[in-house]
């Protein structure tokens, strides 16, 4: 374990990229469909809840088929986007980001949400008191004081998207430096006799990755949390 050899450099590399990726592009979405079901009352709410949820209670392969059909090739959403703008999701880096959002999309909302509904909003009330605009309000007021539970939400969805696997392989295969992550490479060397010792490199690399997330998150957070209940 004193060097990593250039399946695991590449693997480790193709997951952090994934995980990056996904967790930039889900999380003003995140933000926005927390602050929707935290705030608003609205016919349908329920059911856009259950449907935001969906991804926790079913098979991770359901929803890779379904990622599938939408943004496959010849799939409504996949056909839109190679014939207007020639980008192709499906079996690509860019499709494993995308099934690793929807997978960790839940966990993200779910923190940031409770985030939003324990917090004092007499703050909000304040500053509107002040006559700042809604606008001003959720940037200076509301999104600061929720910073530990998007962070959370983050960090959260981070480790997710690191462990996807069933989601991943149904929707852009195992394919070697596109879309093998960690867990796909693990899986691979797992099937193959011989390789126990570098798929327990692999894990151990999955663990280490996923633990130092993990207490990052939980220093960032408690510190967080310290410095707004000093200011409040």
């Amino acid at each position: 374990m004193l060097g990593l050899t250039p399946g695991e450099i590449t693997a480790l590399g193709l997951s952090l990229k994934v995980s990056l990726a996904a967790v930039v592009f889900s999380l003003p979405f995140g933000i926005a469909v927390a602050w929707i079901l935290a705030r608003r009352d609205f016919r349908g709410k329920i059911a856009l809840d259950t449907l935001i949820h969906l991804p926790l209670v079913v098979p991770p392969v359901v929803v890779g088929y379904l990622l599938l059909i939408l943004l496959g090739r010849n799939g409504p959403l996949g056909a839109f986007l190679y014939n207007a703008l020639g980008v192709t999701v499906a079996f690509t880096w860019k499709g494993a980001a995308v099934a690793s959002a929807v997978m960790a999309f839940p966990l993200m909302v779910r923190a940031i949400r409770l985030s939003l509904e324990t917090m004092d909003r007499r703050f909000e009330m304040a500053a509107q008191t002040l006559g700042a605009s809604h606008w001003r309000i959720f940037f200076t007021v509301t999104l600061p004081l929720t910073l530990p539970g998007i962070l959370t939400g983050t960090v959260l969805a981070f480790g997710r998207s690191l462990g996807e696997f069933g989601a991943t392989i149904t929707f852009v295969a195992n394919i070697p430096g596109e879309t093998r992550t960690l867990p796909l490479a693990l899986y691979t060397l797992a099937q193959t006799p011989g390789n126990e010792w570098p798929a327990a490199r692999m894990m151990i690399i999955s663990l280490v990755l996923a633990i130092a997330a993990l207490t990052i998150s939980e220093v960032m957070s408690r510190r967080l949390s310290r410095r707004l209940g000093v200011r409040s």
